[in-house]
């Protein structure tokens, strides 16, 4: 009965923003850390930040750093990714996640929940 549904995907143009939302249900949502996750065509999949479980820690892949931001609220069970100044590199599947353990790299390997995706398409 864990699901977890990202919604705010779509197209943007270059330079633009979004914002997405991942809606978590049927865990104990405090008691994990979340990521947001992109795959784009031809790539693997990477992360892209994740958040603890108070969310005063946080990370972004170099990529990203300075451009998205992280944040949770726990009184909604939901995790966001504010994302500016994109560009066509950002054009991915994105995906959130839950886990309890990993910082960085490492936190991929310990998901134990992903959401369905949800699309991001940046054009120009």
């Amino acid at each position: 009965q864990v699901q977890l549904v990202e919604s705010g995907g779509g197209l943007v143009l270059t330079g633009g923003s979004l914002t997405l939302s991942c809606a978590a249900s049927g865990l104990s949502f405090s008691n994990y850390a979340m990521g947001w996750f992109r795959q784009a065509p031809g790539k693997e999949r990477e992360l892209v930040a994740h958040i603890n479980w108070n969310g005063d820690i946080t990370y972004y892949a170099d990529s990203v750093k300075g451009r998205f931001t992280i944040s949770r609220d726990n009184a909604k069970n939901t995790v966001y990714l504010q994302m500016h100044s994109l560009n066509a590199g950002d054009t991915a599947v994105y995906y959130c996640g839950a886990g309890r353990r990993g910082y960085g790299s490492n936190f991929f390997r310990y998901v134990d929940y992903w959401g369905q995706g949800t699309q991001v398409t940046v054009s120009s």
